[in-house]
């Protein structure tokens, strides 16, 4: 008799409030050929540079110190709470692992196992696919699940970027701050090099080669992080009310010289902070549950930018986290896969995995 299980994933975070566990975490996830696309002797040279001595670790501690909590990491708590909310509407087990760090994604597919698991909808919790965060994961899992014998008959959560479900949760969650007012909403999503587009195109000739690659209706957009951005950001103005001039999209967190996608998010701050706007609201639908890129780079770093540069007024939206529309999203995906109602993943990038 089979038995069902699903697997949440998502990107991690160090297991304690340390420059030798901030230095492990980093070297896992820096190291990852789908992040740091080059040449693994190059990036090995290039990762060791970058966490030697007094360099980021030592920053990134301090930066994790500004949001830690007493329980921990504010994106493993939040996730581990949503799981627990989650197992509690469902008989089977509804467990949690992350890219890098723990809890591993080999642990809990151990505990799936043993639990007798062998229908296994795995939920990467990435709204956009980008090569650097739910392919890998899908890659990673994927392995270790052939590593142990294809046990698990797996469907897949597909990003959902657009789901009208996903968007309404969305609306939902930042209604209470869109109805205080604002100026202007400033979508920032996660950057990646512009390569990573290239890369990701089957076709390789549509992302970045033809005129607006990202309006121009293409099988590539199945796989393409920009369009996917923006499509969030277009559906999410259109169901809250948001007029074209007030709102606009930007990138953050490059590395490195090579181009990434643009316009910067700290470019843009610097640029709205000039024009002296009363309130910025801004939001990151890039990432379901607050983590270091939202609630320190941006809720912090972000909004002293702004203001440095003569804006008044700062909010940024929290995550889903907890919300019980975000919830209620992914309990409804759940019950359809588990009613016959989810297949495998349609994705063609992936069928090289």
């Amino acid at each position: 008799m089979s038995q069902q299980g699903v697997l949440l994933l998502n990107l991690g975070s160090p297991e304690s409030l340390s420059v030798p566990a901030i230095r492990e975490y980093l070297d896992e996830f820096l190291m990852d050929e789908r992040v740091i696309d080059i040449p693994k002797w190059s990036r090995r040279l290039l990762v060791s540079y970058m966490l030697g001595p007094k360099k980021r670790p030592q920053v990134k501690l301090e930066e994790y110190g500004n949001i830690w909590t007493d329980e921990g990491s504010p994106l493993i708590v939040t996730s581990k709470r949503v799981q627990d909310k989650l197992q509690d509407k469902f008989s089977f087990p509804i467990d949690l692992a992350m890219m890098y760090a723990k809890p591993s994604i080999a642990e809990a597919l151990d505990r799936l196992e043993k639990a007798g698991v062998t229908e296994l909808f795995v939920m990467p919790l990435y709204p956009q696919y980008a090569m650097s965060s739910y392919e890998t994961v899908v890659v990673k899992t994927m392995n270790q699940i052939r590593e142990r014998g294809n046990k698990f008959k797996v469907a897949l959560l597909e990003p959902f970027y657009a789901d009208p479900d996903y968007i309404s949760a969305l609306v939902d969650a930042s209604k209470p701050h869109l109805d205080k007012g604002y100026d202007h909403l400033l979508f920032t999503f996660h950057g990646i090099p512009e390569r990573h587009l290239r890369k990701s195109d089957p076709s390789h000739e549509h992302c970045m080669v033809v005129k607006d690659c990202c309006a121009t209706c293409h099988p590539a957009h199945s796989t393409c992080y920009r369009h996917q951005c923006l499509r969030t950001a277009e559906e999410f103005v259109k169901a809250a009310g948001i007029p074209d001039e007030k709102y606009s999209v930007a990138f953050q967190s490059r590395l490195g010289k090579d181009p990434w996608l643009e316009p910067y998010t700290d470019q843009v701050l610097e640029a709205y902070g000039k024009r002296g706007y009363d309130k910025l609201l801004m939001i990151s639908p890039a990432f379901v549950t607050d983590c270091l890129e939202t609630l320190e780079e941006i809720g912090m770093g972000g909004a002293e930018e702004y203001k440095a540069a003569g804006g008044k007024d700062f909010e940024l939206i929290p995550c889903l986290n907890e919300h019980p529309s975000w919830v209620s999203f992914l309990e409804g995906r759940i019950r359809k896969w588990s009613d016959g109602q989810t297949g495998s993943c349609k994705i063609a990038h992936l069928a090289k995995i």
